[in-house]
């Protein structure tokens, strides 16, 4: 019986996320035949035709200019997300099937744009919301479903960003900058525990320098779960952690999303020197058992963060796998989009 003909790829953005994630994550996935990669900046194209001879490079702003656009089935987009809509778009009205990096779009007049293409288009449309199926989150969907940690008491996403990291070139051109950026995990991670959210309150702290990255925002959201659900993002922290905690009755979860590790620790009763320690041992014994594997694999360069999962289930999905694709698909990409934009346009102003 022949094998399934591989998904023909091209991937459009060399910049961090491009060279990083996308390219080596479908290069490892034997359902894909990378065909070429496009970069409007000269420069990244001759490094990577250095380094990749058997994958076609080319410089270009638009699909219309790429040379291997008409030799493939789809493409990822891993550009600056100013460039999503008019890129997704032109790879619908080619036929392509298309999967963009977070966010989504710029506007939510514009995501809605890109959903009603994809559909008019009869292709694929989907967006990088890889987090939610690393092997920390696996671990605590596994436990969720369960009962180790008991009745959820509540959710909560916890982001500190040291702003001294690599950070994108283009950020203070977003709508709060790295907020924009960033918070869209934060936000598919908190909706895979707690269900579809709506906002409830948001408070913004506007950072005096006159950035348009702010301080910190906090935010509250209702859900159909009978527990809270809430996000704080501080901007000015000395160290960068973000972190996903499920309160339950019998424990509570951690996942400490940078360093793809999940521990889990037990309800400490009436909070003796006992379970203190208890709590500590428990505490660091996860994190370095987990420590030494997602590190060597960091080190390997195949932590993927759930990349892999995202590339799988976009492939799947392509083939008809809907099921497959649900969770990464157009309609959950513009979910995440609205609430972003319902934040930004919401919270109280400090």
């Amino acid at each position: 019986m022949p094998e399934p003909r591989k998904l023909r790829m091209g991937v459009v953005g060399l910049g961090w996320v491009g060279s990083a994630r996308h390219i080596p994550t479908i290069s490892a996935n034997p359902a894909y035949e990378l065909v070429g990669v496009a970069d409007r900046s000269a420069e990244r194209v001759a490094q990577f035709a250095k380094a990749n001879g058997k994958v076609r490079a080319c410089q270009a702003k638009t699909l219309a200019a790429i040379d291997w656009i008409d030799e493939v089935d789809a493409i990822s987009v891993a550009t600056a997300p100013m460039a999503h809509h008019d890129l997704v778009c032109e790879g619908l009205a080619r036929g392509l099937h298309v999967i963009t990096e977070k966010p989504f779009a710029m506007t939510p007049g514009e995501g809605a744009a890109m959903v009603a293409a994809a559909a008019e288009a009869d292709r694929t449309l989907a967006v990088v919301h890889n987090f939610q199926f690393a092997r920390s989150m696996e671990k605590l969907d596994r436990d969720i479903a369960s009962g180790r940690l008991g009745k959820i008491r509540g959710v909560r996403a916890l982001q500190l960003g040291n702003p001294s990291r690599r950070l994108p070139t283009w950020y203070q051109q977003l709508p709060l900058g790295l907020f924009y950026d960033e918070s869209p995990h934060l936000l598919y991670l908190l909706s895979r525990v707690a269900g579809p959210l709506s906002l409830a309150k948001a408070v913004c702290v506007n950072n005096p320098d006159g950035q348009a990255t702010p301080y910190q925002i906090d935010a509250w959201f209702r859900s159909d779960s009978d527990f809270p659900v809430t996000m704080s993002c501080c901007f000015e922290a000395s160290v960068s952690e973000w972190y996903l905690l499920v309160h339950g009755e019998k424990s509570v979860a951690i996942v400490d999303i940078f360093r793809d590790i999940y521990i889990r620790l037990p309800n400490d009763g009436s909070h003796a020197t006992a379970e203190v320690i208890r709590t500590s041992f428990a505490a660091t014994a996860q994190h370095w058992a987990q420590h030494g594997t997602s590190g060597l694999l960091h080190v390997l360069g195949k932590l993927r963060y759930g990349n892999d999962h995202v590339f799988d289930r976009f492939a799947r999905g392509v083939a008809g796998d809907k099921a497959a694709l649900a969770p990464i698909d157009a309609s959950a990409a513009q979910r995440v989009l609205t609430l972003q934009h319902d934040i930004i346009s919401n919270a109280e102003r400090l």
